[in-house]
């Protein structure tokens, strides 16, 4: 039982041109035995893993492809606690508690992150930021005046601009947005990568490239068998396949989804909005942006349907132009010149939220399958389920992600 094989993105993102990229694995996989076997490497992976390795537990982790060059590697790494779903519209989908619960946890999980880099002193170039969100073709400035008020209500910091003063703090035109405390930004693949080498110092073993084809439950835990005829034996495995579902799981639950992202070439300092905060925007189709490290401008959006690899790696060089067009709209005046460009693919679910669960049919296993805009925090909160699940404790939110 393996999980179908995915291309989950194509050109070539910003990450693979950064240092601390890579990470060592060892290559030669004969018997294992542990307390847990994590099923991927990229950045749900390696939080579960630290995550595990930190209380103690033995783990090892194994994946087909070289660690971190999935999913992982085309993230723009906007970390929100904002989810794709406004609050307001998932509280009449799963109820006014479970949403409050949903967008607190989010939140906490954005702070736990940011403590987790401290505690290893993971250079990922991680910055606290505020998100703007703007008024758009989907939800205008009334939307986000009761959006902001609701947020408020539950104690999340967010406050709504209306046209004008949007317009004379930010330099850009639209009816009204909420600025929001609470999110940041990150190099993702240095931020999986170290997370990895975290859990590897805590005695975690990596294993790559090593495909599990089959999963035999017993009574005691579960044996991996690889397609090189090796077996790794646990006593839980948890998969942390992202957008790559496992059989026997509710399909009909995801729909998979094309996106693009681009990188301008460096600018001046000065040529960047106040506070650098992220800045998304509630349309269809929908533009997201944030400032790097070395002073570009990451943007992202044009999501599709479409569903074809060679489609969509064929349409990048269109969607990027149109996407720099945008971003040159919202921020008039300034001077812009792509240099990067790819294309990734992730499943979204009707609420934005993603499915961590027990795996149906799969005792001792554990599925985390990342959904939405929001992988990263969505990741963070997997790590914690996980942990909980493996030391036999209910999480709190639990019902939330099934």
């Amino acid at each position: 039982m393996s999980t179908p094989k995915k291309d989950l993105r194509g050109g070539r993102p910003i990450w693979a041109d950064m240092p601390r990229t890579i990470v060592k694995h060892r290559s030669r996989l004969a018997h294992e035995k542990c307390d847990v076997a994590v099923i991927g490497a990229g950045i749900s992976g390696a939080l579960a893993a630290l995550a595990l390795a930190e209380r103690g537990h033995d783990v090892v982790i194994v994946d087909r492809s070289e660690p971190c060059r999935g999913s992982t590697l085309a993230s723009t790494a906007m970390i929100q606690f904002e989810l794709d779903t406004p609050l307001i519209e998932l509280a009449d989908k799963k109820g006014a508690a479970l949403a409050a619960r949903a967008y607190r946890r989010s939140f906490a999980a954005v702070q736990a992150l940011g403590e987790l880099i401290t505690r290893h002193g993971i250079k990922c170039a991680w910055k606290a930021r505020n998100a703007l969100y703007l008024a758009g073709n989907e939800h205008g400035w009334r939307a986000l005046q009761d959006e902001a008020d609701y947020r408020l209500r539950i104690g999340l910091p967010s406050t709504f601009l209306g046209g004008p003063e949007l317009a004379s703090t930010y330099g850009i035109q639209r009816t009204g947005a909420i600025i929001s405390e609470g999110a940041a930004e990150v190099n993702p693949v240095q931020l999986a990568t170290g997370c990895l080498r975290a859990a590897q110092r805590l005695g975690a073993r990596l294993y790559s490239p090593h495909e599990v084809t089959r999963v035999d439950p017993h009574t005691r835990g579960v044996d991996l068998h690889t397609a090189h005829g090796h077996v790794v034996s646990a006593r839980r495995a948890v998969f942390t396949t992202g957008y790559t579902l496992l059989p026997g799981l509710p399909r009909d639950k995801f729909e998979m989804v094309s996106t693009w992202a681009i990188a301008t070439k460096p600018l001046a300092a000065e040529a960047f909005w106040p506070g650098r905060c992220l800045i998304w925007e509630a349309a269809d189709p929908y533009l997201y942006m944030r400032a790097t490290w070395d002073n570009r401008i990451l943007a992202g959006g044009e999501d599709s349907k479409l569903s074809s690899p060679e489609r969509r790696d064929e349409a990048t060089p269109a969607k990027a132009q149109r996407l720099l067009a945008k971003v040159q709209k919202l921020l008039p005046g300034r001077r812009l010149t792509l240099d990067y460009a790819w294309a990734g693919a992730f499943a979204d679910s009707p609420t934005g939220l993603p499915y961590l669960a027990p795996a149906p049919d799969l005792p001792h296993c554990f599925a985390v399958l990342g959904c939405g805009g929001n992988g990263i925090t969505f990741s963070v909160i997997a790590a914690e389920v996980v942990r909980g699940w493996v030391e036999g404790k209910i999480d709190p939110d639990a019902k939330l992600f099934q």
